[in-house]
């Protein structure tokens, strides 16, 4: 069959023969390019970002306008509930909303402790917040809630979500947070089935011994939660990192990421997601794309000023799928007085990088030690820097992580990952 549609359409004198072969020939054009069509790769999972910052300070401005070609939708925080259902509002720029000129999803954070929610007040505030925007140029893409719940709180939650998104109207879109607790629970479809769309949060989601982000289980995740839905579903994913920190009984006593909450004692390490990491991450499921897995929702924008979170730049190649390229070395620079060195690590690569675990140097030194972050360790090779917290170096950026004191200064510094 093949072979005689390749021949050649020459004079047909039968007329009838001649519309047979018209609509046989437009079939297989047809034909071709379905076949063409399944031979594309899909397009790439488009990006989301959480707006998380409580104040909107320039750095917040100028991020969010850098970032809006990037970027499908903003998901900007708006209102948290604390444990004891009090509520606290954030004061998100709408004037820079505007600007961006992206869909904007209202996220309003309900403390996973409060056990009654009050479904007429969140409405009212949903209705009140709603008008706000609109009256400023804005008309909201949907609504968020954003409920960590233990699992034995799904059928009360469900209700919750079920009053609520029937006093929202059909004309706003519902969207929950959804957590890996919940995959062995038989009440998750049941639930999943009242919003327009979840997004599953796999990051700081384990004990902070585990660390920030597991890539193996976050893919396991993936494919179990595509199997409770037959809705379109988001996977959030980290651009930052945490300090942690445990009291002398080992518990912990505080989290620092978007805003300073350290207390002081006991001892505290840098959770970290290395953008390269994060780079294969995303290629793996876009290679091996879960079904229904609608996007990548981020958190949380980054900043200037967002020490704890990656370089917008870093960022915007992660969005993109760029090549990601850190570039990590160590110079030594004189210092004025007693003729010591300071270990001074740049990164000139295109990316942020994590921090490498040793430094080393040819030759020997009377005197060196290791500082923000680095340690002092000796071995049958000499002496060494160890890195003894975990953290990113951003593009551009310098940390002086050392100093050495040499009869003949070294040339030549090692960098291991």
């Amino acid at each position: 069959m093949l072979l005689r549609l390749r021949q050649p359409f020459g004079l047909i004198l039968n007329p009838a023969k001649a519309v047979i072969r018209r609509r046989t020939a437009a079939g297989f054009s047809a034909l071709l390019l379905m076949l063409s069509a399944c031979g594309k790769p899909a397009p790439d999972l488009p990006n989301d970002a959480y707006v998380w910052q409580r104040r909107w300070t320039p750095a917040v401005q100028e991020a969010l306008s850098a970032s809006a070609d990037a970027v499908r939708a903003w998901r900007v925080l708006i209102a948290e509930m604390s444990a004891d259902g009090r509520w606290f509002d954030a004061a998100p720029d709408l004037a820079a909303l505007v600007a961006a000129r992206r869909p904007v999803i209202m996220v309003w954070r309900l403390d996973g402790r409060v056990d009654a929610l009050n479904v007429e007040d969140t409405a009212a505030r949903i209705a009140t917040a709603s008008h706000a925007w609109r009256a400023a140029g804005i008309t909201p893409a949907g609504v968020e809630i954003d409920y960590d719940c233990a699992t034995s709180k799904l059928p009360a939650y469900r209700k919750f979500l079920t009053a609520l998104k029937s006093r929202m109207g059909s004309d706003s879109a519902l969207s929950i947070t959804a957590l890996p607790t919940w995959l062995n629970s038989p009440e998750l479809d049941a639930l999943l089935n009242v919003p327009d769309e979840a997004v599953l949060q796999v990051h700081a989601v384990l004990n902070p011994t585990q660390g920030l982000f597991d890539g193996k289980r976050a893919q396991s995740w993936l494919d179990a939660f595509a199997e409770h839905t037959r809705k379109p579903w988001r996977v959030a994913l980290p651009a930052y990192g945490s300090r942690v920190a445990w009291d002398d009984e080992g518990r912990v006593a505080a989290i620092e990421s978007e805003q300073p909450a350290l207390r002081p004692g006991g001892r505290a390490s840098e959770l970290v997601v290395a953008p390269v990491a994060m780079a294969a991450f995303v290629d793996q499921i876009h290679q091996s794309r879960p079904r229904g897995l609608a996007g990548i929702v981020w958190f949380r924008l980054p900043t200037a000023r967002d020490e704890r979170a990656w370089s917008l730049a870093t960022w915007r190649a992660v969005l993109t799928r760029q090549p990601l390229q850190p570039a990590l070395r160590v110079d030594a620079q004189a210092v004025a007085e007693g003729g010591s060195q300071d270990l001074v690590l740049s990164n000139t690569g295109n990316a942020d990088g994590a921090l490498p675990f040793i430094v080393r140097w040819n030759g020997a030194c009377r005197g060196a030690d290791g500082i923000n972050g680095y340690t002092l360790e000796r071995d049958d090779a000499g002496q060494y820097l160890r890195r003894a917290q975990d953290g990113l170096l951003r593009v551009g950026s310098q940390r002086q992580i050392g100093w050495i004191r040499c009869d003949t200064p070294p040339t030549t510094f090692h960098v291991q990952p």
